[in-house]
């Protein structure tokens, strides 16, 4: 088969993996980013040390995918999270596995890896084009404009992969929605995930602690139990412990209209040990005393005991310690989608076939965080949006062979 003229929208991870596999197979590959530069979302990922995938054991990070995780299986084992360091390796990115697994490039940058990646594909004769927007669909092809005006081009297969709506200042702000539903693509309301919580704070409370981390805690939810900290905002709570329930507190929301993130302040000690800790204490003493002697509690874990139960000093050891052990933080809603490290919704699952391609529109592929998943943060989002690319590229690859085969 010739090399086929492909046109990529979008230049962050999915897009650019899926440029890297089809122009190794020969095509005439362009890159099309409406913004300055390329991959801006993930540059700023790398912001904070670039969670590039994570290293547990592969059958427990693949499940990791709530119900999507069958649909992207097949993806997600054609570039594990091994293949993920082996291919950063090859672009002279190191890489390590920090203490809760994740893994991280050793320069703890995203800009050394991107720049080798973006030479790499250039080497490939990959197309890098920027400031060109795609606008939809005009004359049987595809309309873009630019800063030299409007263009259309009319390429062999398309792969879409423009984002969701989280961080829509770096590119992701699914203008490409309504331009696909009106194709008859099936697409999933967009929804904020790994994102904050909005909370009813008093203004005292607020004035105080925002900003204040709540450290050595855990939080549960239906999504589990999980060990860490997180931080009193003005809005509410955010931080990674509070976006690992992000998806169930969502929902729940949804599903409910109220839902509580449960908190044990104190987890190094059982709810028996704690009654009696308390049990020593004076009845007719402060709470502030209470809490600091019985439980070492003070500061914004004092405080927050009184935020969310102002009697709780009427309380008996017993009842006191169990709300200690779980102290149930009301959640309003979630941020906005556009503060979220990461959207839900968009393309539905349903709409693509086994090779990437939108049955509604044979010829266009989509890949990324266009596609209705979502996942937490410690990067499984990055790996996911690598694989994607890369079977929706193999897919386009396998599609342009069978539509070349004579009839």
């Amino acid at each position: 088969m010739t090399g086929k003229q492909i046109a990529i929208i979008g230049g962050g991870p999915a897009g650019l993996m899926a440029a890297e596999v089809l122009s190794s197979y020969g095509h005439a590959v362009t890159v099309y980013d409406g913004m300055p530069t390329f991959g801006r979302k993930f540059l700023l990922a790398g912001k904070s040390g670039l969670n590039i995938t994570h290293s547990e054991d592969y059958a427990r990070f693949a499940t990791r995918f709530g119900s999507a995780t069958e649909r992207l299986r097949p993806a997600l084992d054609a570039f594990t999270p091994d293949d993920v360091r082996a291919w950063a390796a090859e672009l002279r990115t190191e890489t390590f596995v920090g203490t809760s697994g994740r893994v991280f490039p050793t320069a703890m940058k995203a800009s050394p890896l991107l720049r080798a990646w973006l030479r790499r594909l250039e080497a490939q004769g990959v197309r890098l084009l920027t400031r060109y927007r795609w606008m939809g669909f005009a004359e049987g092809g595809l309309k873009f404009e630019t800063s030299d005006g409007a263009m259309t081009m009319h390429p062999d297969a398309t792969l879409l992969a423009l984002g969701g709506a989280s961080w829509p200042r770096l590119g992701s702000d699914a203008a490409w929605v309504p331009l696909l539903a009106d194709r008859g693509v099936a697409i999933n309301p967009l929804q904020p995930a790994n994102c904050g919580f909005d909370v009813g704070w008093s203004d005292i409370f607020r004035a105080r602690f925002a900003g204040a981390p709540l450290k050595s805690v855990t939080t549960t939810s239906q999504a589990g139990t999980f060990p860490g900290e997180f931080v009193i905002s003005k809005h509410g709570i955010e931080g990674s412990l509070v976006y690992a329930h992000s998806a169930a507190l969502r929902d729940a929301l949804t599903r409910d209209g109220k839902v509580a993130l449960s908190v044990d302040l104190v987890p190094g000690r059982t709810h028996e040990r704690l009654a009696k800790d308390l049990q020593r204490q004076d009845r007719k003493a402060s709470l502030s005393t209470r809490l600091r002697k019985g439980a070492g509690l003070d500061g914004v874990k004092a405080a927050l005991v009184r935020e969310v139960h102002p009697e709780a000093n009427s309380l008996d050891p017993d009842r006191l310690a169990e709300l200690l052990k779980s102290l149930p933080i009301p959640i309003v809603r979630p941020r906005p989608i556009a503060e979220a490290i990461s959207s839900a919704g968009g393309i539905h699952l349903n709409g693509i076939d086994e090779q990437f391609m939108l049955k509604a529109l044979p010829g266009f592929f989509a890949a990324g965080e266009m596609l209705d998943w979502e996942a937490p943060t410690g990067g499984y989002l990055l790996t996911a949006c690598f694989a994607t690319g890369r079977e929706a590229a193999r897919g386009m690859d396998q599609w342009l062979r069978i539509a070349e085969l004579p009839r």
